[in-house]
């Protein structure tokens, strides 16, 4: 009975279960943001040393890049999460 409760309700809100195990949670998105990060600051912090020279403004380039590009890629997902098609 409180099963059906819980179906019934998922289902008067315009969710289903279905939607729920595709959809991702925020922590996911964040921790997928990070390590994507990491991946595209290192290979920033790389190009920028070899066409500059100079590993102090290298990491400072790296650095801001990696700040913006986490934010950005962070709302981009959630925006994508958010569309049905392809799921």
């Amino acid at each position: 009975m409180i099963l059906n409760q819980i179906i019934f309700s998922k289902k008067a809100q315009g969710r289903g279960f279905e939607e729920d195990k595709n959809s991702e949670k925020p922590l996911r998105s964040v921790l997928k943001a990070l390590s994507w990060r990491v991946l595209g600051t290192l290979d920033t912090l790389l190009v920028s040393y070899i066409l500059i020279g100079e590993i102090a403004l290298a990491t400072s380039i790296a650095s801001v890049d990696f700040i913006t590009k986490l934010v950005l890629y962070f709302f981009h997902e959630r925006i994508w999460n958010k569309i049905n098609w392809g799921k």
